[in-house]
């Protein structure tokens, strides 16, 4: 076949199938263009979930004419020269956006610099420009997409429905918003409710998170900060039991660019491994700040992927901060669990003194009849069933008649018969004082200003784990030799990747080596695992060093052991406690790292604070 060249309007349409996915990859170079510009205030309108109109207005800088006739043309751009493709420090930078989006839609662009007496405007039609012309509108940009595909109608049957191509749009702001809170955005249209971020005050970046994200994820949050041969990273990570069934609200920026890595999203995966169950998803909001030297940005001309020069480096800077991070929150657990069990106390029909009144008939005064074999010896006082032998406090004789026999006793008593001044000091800790033993499960403490329910199987087991991993982590892996090395065959670049981790693997107890061109032996396993499926755990650690680039599994699979073990070694639901005991599980909950939570991402404990109670009682 001839070799021929493509015509213009070929070629930008070939590059518009790469830049231009859908209505959301539009909004994202509008919108990023308006970034680089310098604008303070950026505006998004949309119709028809950004088909029928999409539009980008900003107050930045402006474009002269002279620079309006070369920004709708391919590979022209004011923000990289010649020598500087490693140093870039703008989001834009390949020129492709305008002419590509001109070719396929209706694209009408007015802009002012302010060293221009007036705007100037252009329109492009499916690749065809008409001139230059005058135009009023005061300084800065506003770019309108109209009619998106119409020059090439089959790119439309791909799109989703209006409502999914508008939430894609709202992502992108709400993304780009993050990483710039001293810029202004307002979203609009006839597709949408408006929404409207100011721009933050001195408080910044934690107050843009808050207006996006909310305030309970503030509540909810560490905050991250390190740096690492530098490589900074700062942002925001919720705590364990703060998390989501999917991984929508997790952002990463690196250098203000909203990215999605599959390095970082692999970092993110170990660091909370040993809190969250596989299926939750941690949210975050973390910014990667390094020379542009050392990071990639040109992969792909949606520019969300990046390659790191040392990727190693930075995925072992977010798993460690996170991992310190965690270990420094040490016991806290979510608040929204509190809210989530007051939301089920009153899910329970519960409607507490505020609730109308009933009419004064609809009441009657109960009767009491006298009963075969009924004495007075029925009103007397009735030993709380404590199953210890301190005596317990006098008790009111009422509470213990026959009309209320129905309720429940504790299962053990914690009240304190010491002195005054130690119960005013166990209050004021974190966990409170111990007070009670419900139904052999679950501990009720006393604090200062409210009270907290212990699940003690999920506490203790999370005390167990951390000691055993603590346990293996001071002595090596005990590992066990295989009389007869086990052959695996895999292709040779799986077995070039284990090769290159071996040392990594030896540390917890897999040794193996290369055995020819296409085959991996292994020598020693460890010993925690008992019999296992070799074949199976290598094939898989060679899936997960293609995919993640980590060799994450051998791991996760001992503290697997180690959490099997916690959970057989952890004091059972419907055990009794002792006063002392409940007392020293919450100490050691308050002294040891990532007790919030136990080994599957549950909570541990709840708190409920005077107030909530108060409320639900009428009292406030």
């Amino acid at each position: 076949m001839q070799v021929r060249q493509l015509s213009e309007d070929v070629i930008n349409r070939i590059a518009a199938g790469e830049v231009v996915e859908r209505p959301a990859s539009v909004a994202k170079e509008l919108i990023e263009n308006a970034v680089d510009a310098g604008a303070t205030s950026i505006e998004v309108v949309t119709a028809g979930g950004g088909k029928t109109l999409l539009r980008v207005s900003d107050n930045g800088l402006g474009m002269r004419k002279e620079d309006l006739h070369l920004a709708v043309r391919r590979h022209c751009t004011s923000k990289i020269t010649e020598d500087d493709l490693f140093d870039i420090r703008t989001l834009g930078f390949r020129g492709e956006a305008l002419p590509s989006i001109g070719s396929v839609a209706r694209l009408s662009i007015q802009t002012r610099h302010q060293d221009e007496p007036h705007a100037w405007a252009v329109t492009i039609e499916g690749g065809a420009e008409q001139p230059i012309a005058p135009a009023a509108r005061k300084k800065g940009t506003v770019v309108e997409v109209r009619d998106l595909f119409f020059a090439t109608p089959a790119r439309l049957k791909f799109l989703k429905s209006d409502r999914a191509e508008a939430s894609a749009i709202t992502e992108i702001v709400r993304r780009i918003a993050l990483a710039y809170p001293e810029i202004g955005f307002s979203l609009s249209g006839a597709d949408r409710q408006p929404q409207t971020w100011a721009p933050a005050g001195p408080e910044g970046r934690l107050a843009r998170i808050s207006q996006i994200l909310g305030k309970d994820f503030v509540d909810n949050a560490m905050e991250i900060d390190a740096e690492r041969e530098g490589v900074r990273l700062t942002g925001f990570a919720g705590l364990p039991t703060y998390n989501r069934g999917n991984a929508q609200q997790q952002f990463f920026f690196v250098n203000g660019r909203p990215v999605k890595d599959k390095l970082l999203l692999s970092g993110l995966r170990g660091a909370y491994a040993d809190v969250l169950a596989r299926d939750r998803h941690p949210v975050v909001v973390l910014f990667i700040d390094l020379e542009p030297a050392l990071v990639d940005v040109n992969v792909h001309p949606a520019k969300a992927d990046v390659r790191f020069r040392d990727g190693q480096l930075v995925r072992g800077l977010l798993v460690g901060s996170i991992k310190q991070g965690l270990v420094t929150s040490g016991h806290r657990s979510s608040t929204s669990n509190a809210a989530v069990a007051m939301e089920a106390i009153r899910a329970t029909g519960f409607t507490g003194p505020a609730s109308a009144p009933r009419p004064a008939a609809a009441y009657a005064p109960p009767r009491y009849e006298r009963q075969s074999g009924f004495s007075a010896r029925d009103f007397a006082p009735v030993p709380a069933a404590t199953g210890f032998s301190e005596t317990p406090a006098t008790s009111a004789p009422h509470l213990h008649q026959p009309a209320i026999a129905s309720v429940i006793e504790p299962s053990a008593d914690a009240r304190a018969f010491g002195e005054a001044s130690q119960e005013d000091t166990a209050t004021r800790l974190p966990l409170g004082a111990a007070r009670a033993q419900i139904h052999e499960t679950y501990l009720i403490a006393q604090t200062e200003d409210g009270m907290v329910i212990v699940d003690q199987h999920a506490a203790h087991e999370r005390l167990v784990y951390e000691r055993l991993k603590e346990s293996l982590a001071q002595k090596a892996v005990a590992r066990q030799l295989l009389l007869i090395p086990e052959v695996i065959d895999l292709p040779e670049e799986d077995v070039a990747r284990l090769a290159e981790r071996a040392g990594d693997l030896e540390a917890v107890g897999l040794v193996l080596e290369p055995f020819g061109p296409g085959a991996i032996a292994v020598r020693e396993t460890p010993a925690m695992l008992g019999e296992i499926d070799i074949q199976g755990l290598v094939r898989d650690l060679a899936d997960e060093l293609a995919e993640w680039e980590t060799a994450e599994t051998l791991k996760e699979r001992l503290d697997h052991v180690a959490a099997t073990m916690a959970c057989h070694g952890s004091v059972r639901a419907g055990r009794r406690m002792r006063p002392e005991e409940m007392n020293a599980l919450l100490r050691d909950m308050e002294a040891t790292p990532l007790s919030g939570q136990c080994n599957h991402g549950r909570p541990t404990w709840v708190e409920l604070k005077l107030n909530d109670i108060e409320r639900l009682f009428g009292r406030k």
